[in-house]
């Protein structure tokens, strides 16, 4: 495709283990839940260790927030979480996967509101933007996660991504990046660390990351309201955010529906300049965001639950998160007169077009339980769609290589009048993305294991799959029609406009431009349809052998076939006039097995291993215009699938009746036939199967209470991913050597949060929180650009940020002042390639945000 100018990001790390105080805020002690319950079946997803009475809650005030906080502290213990990391709910410390749980009233206490905020949170995760958009932090529905170290711009995801049990994974797409619902009446979120291709399939190699919403409580009626406003330093418009969930029983104990509603605007605190440095445009990065969630939940029987539901998402935004560091005029890095950039005011830019988006998502999904004597029977159908447009500033890599790479220069050796007005004229790279799939999964797992009874449970299931991705891009040069008219130049007539030859028969960089018959059709340089059909089944199942009550080991495999078809057009100048009809199809199949034994040395303690091979699909690649590119030949019509073997072993443990919870693990990685990208000068790119690298390191989670009222979290990881070998750099991708860091991949990240609770009057209870969070050096991508020239991202600094907030609650309702950035911290932390431009452009930490927030639930 054309304008992938994205680095080589193999690996990244993402992991993770977030701070271990996942739902501090709400800490209740209620009798311990069974050690597994199938999933769907339960209206509340946590559920604590300690047997304690509970306080005194009237059914007319509904403890919330500091209130509920305030009555938790009143017990010693710290809160276990039920998850459905499995496909079963379990004791998250029973089961033989290191994992991290973030609950959602801890997303909302913490403001944590999107990947940025989550890595920074857990350890070994991380996020890059996707190709095309820079590196990171260019907004929302451009980034790619990644978990320990594996990561890759190319190709099919290394992380799968779940809203309940529908799968939002699609493939790493130079125009848009993973799909990132909002986080709207989410019960929690969970990060599987590891392999997970036995249960959640291809593309779970790094990890999977689970979203679990609330479901409709067919018991009483609830009602759930938040309202928040803020300002970030420096943006035009204020923050706000508002939304309404109502829960209401239809049928008492039968039927019931959930319905909520979120709309939110995010001020923009980046200017647009003019070529003078002057600001022209406030705030081009706002944001406006929308989410309408409808489900129900019917219990025909005891044994029948019926879920249907629907998640309708959009968020528009006015540009990216990525400003410049210097002026850029035309694609050029304006010098003052000692040769020095001119440099640019903090969250500047100089481009000139803004870079809008729509990403829109819908989710409608079906889930059938029944349960049998024999075990639970579960059906999921879910359809996924996804509406992404976008465009990208496309001056340098349109207008400025027009101009200064097939343009015939002038006698004086500098530009032509017609090549200088080109280069200053604004270009639009447009792009329309929709990816659409349709799966059905069916599985049954047995009753949970009770002490003296059948050693064996097991789990077995099939999995459908059918989607479709496709492309339309377009480049713009606006006015270049126009631009030939007045130089009285006819665009379709060759002498004297594109180069040609010189004495030694030898062309420019770009290559000799015979014919451009075509012109530019309004405006238009390029244009490209891409389409992708994928379809997949497969077969999984896992089987637990208890040894003993405290013993037992987990056996899982799964088969999985794969198609994909691919077809492709191009056209115009950019494709040297050459129309280009492409198609392609590739298949495979793979067989991935996983081995865990857990140990429960004692009730609070828990020893794990695990050892599980992971892969990912194999795909098409487009054709690209060889001949110009400099290439001997057409470049490969695809490129096959990439795996690993991960081994890991891990302890959780509780101790001190329950006050200190810690929980270890250590990893070790080898990934092989790695999917790459290989970007030519010419702007186009395809993918290629090459190399190996190795990732190892480990996570430490440790949650303290050490006071009633006090609680505390330690969460850290630490990544060493680099390449094995130099088989990269051998094919062509520059700087791929052996030793070379995977891109993006922090080597260490720590966050430390302390919560403490009082109560202020009978009715009225108290918090304050704060929180540190420090991220590693890291290196954004390989040593060399595509050009040959030094990637200016290739070292990123360590940075760190700190936040804190304070609240109040008196029965249902809660009031917090919070502050995010407390420090202000503008540091530079990347500095993206975006659209092959490397001259200054610069991300960096969001200004300090001041807010207010408003919440009931009644």
């Amino acid at each position: 495709m054309k304008l992938r100018t994205k680095r080589l990001t193999i690996a990244i790390a993402v992991a993770s283990t977030f701070m271990a105080g996942a739902i501090s805020a709400q800490e209740v002690v209620t009798p311990p839940v069974p050690a597994a319950t199938p999933a769907g079946n339960m209206d509340a997803q946590v559920a604590p260790v300690a047997e304690q009475a509970a306080p005194d809650v009237t059914p007319e005030a509904k403890l919330t927030g500091a209130a509920a906080a305030s009555a938790a502290s009143k017990q010693t213990g710290i809160q276990q979480v039920v998850v459905t990391a499995t496909k079963r709910k379990e004791d998250v410390n029973k089961v033989a996967i290191s994992m991290s749980v973030i609950g959602g009233d801890e997303l909302t206490a913490q403001h944590i509101t999107d990947y940025a905020d989550v890595t920074r949170s857990i350890p070994n995760i991380s996020f890059s933007g996707a190709g095309g958009g820079g590196d990171a932090g260019d907004g929302p529905g451009l980034s790619n996660i990644q978990i320990r170290g594996i990561s890759s711009s190319a190709g099919s995801s290394t992380v799968g991504v779940y809203l309940d049990d529908v799968s939002m994974t699609q493939a790493n797409q130079y125009s848009m990046g993973t799909p990132e619902p909002k986080f709207f009446d989410i019960d929690h979120v969970e990060v599987l660390r590891g392999p997970q291709g036995t249960l959640y399939g291809a593309s779970s190699m790094g990890g999977t990351v689970k979203f679990i919403t609330n479901q409709p409580n067919t018991k009483e009626d609830s009602a759930e309201f938040y309202t928040e406003a803020s300002q970030t330093k420096g943006a035009n418009t204020p923050n706000y955010n508002g939304n309404v969930v109502l829960n209401k029983p239809l049928i008492p104990g039968e039927l019931a529906i959930r319905v909520g509603v979120e709309a939110e605007h995010i001020g923009g605190y980046i200017n647009q300049v003019d070529t003078n440095a002057n600001v022209v445009n406030k705030g081009i990065n706002w944001q406006d965001n929308g989410v309408v969630k409808v489900g129900f939940k019917w219990t025909p029987t005891k044994d029948l639950t019926i879920l249907p539901s629907i998640i309708s998402q959009k968020v528009k935004t006015g540009d990216t998160d990525v400003s410049y560091g210097n002026l850029i005029v035309g694609g050029n890095v304006v010098t003052d007169t000692n040769g020095n950039p001119v440099p640019l005011q903090k969250f500047q830019t100089s481009k000139l077009t803004n870079e809008r988006g729509s990403d829109a998502l819908t989710v409608p999904s079906l889930t059938i339980n029944y349960s049998t004597g024999l075990g639970d029977l579960t059906y999921v159908a879910s359809y996924f769609k996804r509406e992404f447009t976008r465009i990208q500033d496309g001056t340098f890599t349109n207008s400025w290589q027009m101009a200064n790479g097939y343009m015939a220069p002038a006698a004086s050796g500098g530009l032509t009048p017609l090549a200088q007005t080109i280069e200053g004229l604004p270009s639009a790279v447009t792009l329309d993305n929709q990816v659409k799939q349709f799966s059905q999964e069916v599985r049954f797992a047995s009753k949970p294991y009770e002490k003296g009874g059948n050693p064996f449970t097991w789990l077995v299931g099939a999995y459908a799959a059918n989607g479709f991705t496709t492309i339309h891009e377009n480049d713009f040069v606006y006015g270049i029609q126009s631009a030939f008219k007045a130089a009285n130049i006819d665009p379709t007539v060759l002498p004297g406009v594109w180069n040609v030859p010189d004495a030694q028969g030898n062309c420019s960089a770009f290559a000799c431009v015979t014919n451009n018959s075509e012109g530019f059709p309004n405006d238009n340089t390029w244009t490209g349809t891409y389409k992708y059909h994928d379809s997949q089944q497969s077969i999984f199942g896992e089987a637990n052998y208890y040894f003993s009550p405290e013993l037992h080991a987990t056996l899982g495999l799964r088969y999985l076939r794969a198609q994909q078809t691919f077809s492709s057009f191009q056209d115009l100048f950019y494709q040297g006039d050459s129309p280009t009809l492409n198609a392609a199809s590739v298949s495979g199949s793979k067989t991935t097995p996983k081995l865990a034994v857990i140990w429960e040395v004692s009730p609070t303690n828990s020893v794990f291993a695990t050892a599980a091979e992971g892969f990912r699909l194999g795909g098409a690649n487009s054709a690209v215009p060889y001949v110009q590119c400099g290439l001997p030949g057409p470049n490969p019509s695809g490129y096959k699938s990439d795996s690993l073997w991960s081994y890991e072993v891990g302890d959780k443990a509780r101790f001190l009746n329950n006050t200190v919870q810690l929980n270890t693990s250590l990893f070790y990685v080898k990934w092989k036939n790695i999917q790459q990208e290989l970007e030519l000068a010419c702007s186009f790119a395809y993918d290629v199967n090459v190399g190996s690298a190795t990732s190892y390191g480990g996570e430490v989670e440790l949650k303290v209470k050490p006071i009633s009222s006090l609680l505390l979290d330690v969460a850290g990881g630490y990544t060493h991913a680099t390449l094995d070998d130099s088989t990269g750099a051998d094919s062509g991708i520059p700087g791929a050597v052996k030793g070379a860091w995977i891109p993006g991949v922090p080597n260490f990240n720590l966050a430390l949060t302390a919560t403490y609770s009082y109560d202020i009057s009978d009715d009225y209870f108290g918090f304050v929180r704060g929180a540190a969070h420090f991220v590693g050096t890291s290196y954004g991508g390989l040593a060399f650009l595509p050009n040959g020239n030094v990637n200016p991202d290739f070292n990123r600094p360590s940075y760190h940020t700190f936040d804190i907030s304070t609240g109040v609650s008196w029965k249902e309702w809660e009031a917090t002042l919070f502050i995010k950035n407390l420090a202000n911290n503008n540091e530079v932390i990347q500095k993206p390639v975006e659209q092959a431009q490397a001259g200054g452009l610069v991300y960096r930490i969001a200004p300090r945000q001041i807010g207010l927030s408003l919440s009931a639930k009644f």
